[in-house]
């Protein structure tokens, strides 16, 4: 996110390929036997964002935790006494893009990983390619419980340093049943996105109250008067809307315009300050919401310094996408200084075996689905402002 949040996104808040992708010097073989960089005076990380286009605001976020990690790193020493070299692209929020520039970064580029797509679709675009030239990607924010594990098989070069939809899914439920005393929810998503799909699933394996009635829409909706009236005649005690800010906001505005009091539960693609900018401050209460990160609930002491470094250089607080993709970068560093060796192979066997990695974000073990385990935190908003943070286990 770019300039001044509406609050410190603090405990914790989502998408084939030109080029044949048949070149494997440096970068290796499918096998992850791949040589990367290893010659060379820097080493070179991917970036593959959406930094322009529809979700924009969380690529723009992300970059910003990248660039500030990198500066710290570069200023320490680098990794094995390497410099870290950025190659940054812009997937244009297009899922086709970033299976492209998924395909130019591994072997164009020769990159030895790549952090992005923010998003699931975007992620899940990319893997072919990544996979095919054995080259690691950890994704901060995309959620799809299918990034990591296809069926029953891992997928061998996907990592995230954010939580999973189903374990988000879990968390909402629990949230819903004990803290909101909620015993009957009615569901908003989006019918084709793969963001609310995973959510929606996960949710209603998990509440233990009545769902009324389910609803839909479709990205890029702008009116959502005839669902909303639908649901306003319902006896419901929350509304679920699995989606992004983008679709949410103009449901909380409509919602509470419309005379919809209930509370209004969500997952990490709520966690942009657009979303009060949509809605409208005085709309945006009675809020709640998982993120990864959060002042109010700081996970350790490293989070005040990334707060103050975060907020020099850019003069504004840090989002949650922000922090997630910061710890990314580390992560890839500690699996660098692991395996002693800057190549796509280790990095990948490095992120594997990664455990009690201490991040901004809370200190994470990835588990066998290559999914990092960590507690997560329901942020409450009143009036646009973050009133609550409540750290949940499943």
């Amino acid at each position: 996110m770019k300039k001044k949040l509406m609050s410190l996104f603090a405990a914790a808040m989502l998408l084939s390929a030109c080029g044949n992708g048949t070149s494997v010097q440096n970068n290796g073989s499918t096998d992850g036997s791949a040589s990367g960089n290893e010659g060379s005076d820097t080493v070179k990380i991917g970036v593959n964002l959406e930094l322009s286009g529809e979700v924009s605001a969380y690529g723009n976020a992300e970059l910003q935790g990248i660039k500030l990690a990198v500066e710290e790193i570069n200023a320490a020493g680098g990794i094995l006494d390497k410099q870290i070299e950025l190659v940054e692209k812009d997937n244009k929020s297009s899922n086709d893009e970033a299976a492209s520039v998924a395909a130019n970064l591994a072997d164009k580029e020769k990159v030895v990983a790549v952090v992005g797509p923010a998003t699931s679709g975007a992620t899940k675009a990319s893997l072919a390619n990544l996979t095919k030239m054995g080259v690691p990607v950890i994704t901060p924010s995309g959620t799809d419980d299918a990034i990591t594990l296809n069926g029953n098989q891992v997928q061998e070069y996907a990592f995230r340093s954010c939580f999973q939809d189903s374990f988000q899914g879990v968390i909402l439920a629990k949230y819903a049943d004990e803290n909101l005393k909620a015993s009957k929810a009615i569901i908003l998503g989006d019918s084709a996105s793969d963001y609310a799909k995973g959510l929606t699933k996960a949710f209603k394996g998990s509440y233990q109250g009545e769902i009324v009635a389910e609803e839909n829409f479709v990205a890029g909706d702008k009116d959502f008067q005839a669902v909303l009236t639908n649901i306003k005649g319902k006896d419901f005690d929350v509304l679920y809307i699995p989606g992004y800010y983008t679709e949410a906001g103009l449901i909380i505005k409509q919602a509470r315009e419309m005379g919809i009091e209930q509370p209004i539960i969500g997952a990490d693609g709520f966690g942009d300050e657009k979303l009060v900018e949509i809605a409208g401050e005085k709309n945006v209460s009675n809020i709640f919401y998982t993120a990864h990160f959060s002042t109010s609930a700081p996970a350790n002491d490293k989070v005040e310094p990334f707060i103050a470094a975060f907020t020099e250089k850019y003069d504004s607080a840090p989002a949650q996408f922000s922090a997630l993709a910061y710890d990314a970068i580390y992560m890839i560093k500690q699996a660098i200084e692991d395996q002693e060796a800057a190549t796509p192979a280790a990095i990948t066997k490095g992120l594997t075996e990664l455990k009690d990695f201490v991040g901004v974000t809370g200190t994470m073990t990835m588990d066998e689905q290559h999914n990092p385990e960590k507690s997560a935190v329901v942020l409450g908003m009143t009036e646009g402002k973050e009133t609550s943070a409540e750290t949940v286990n499943p």
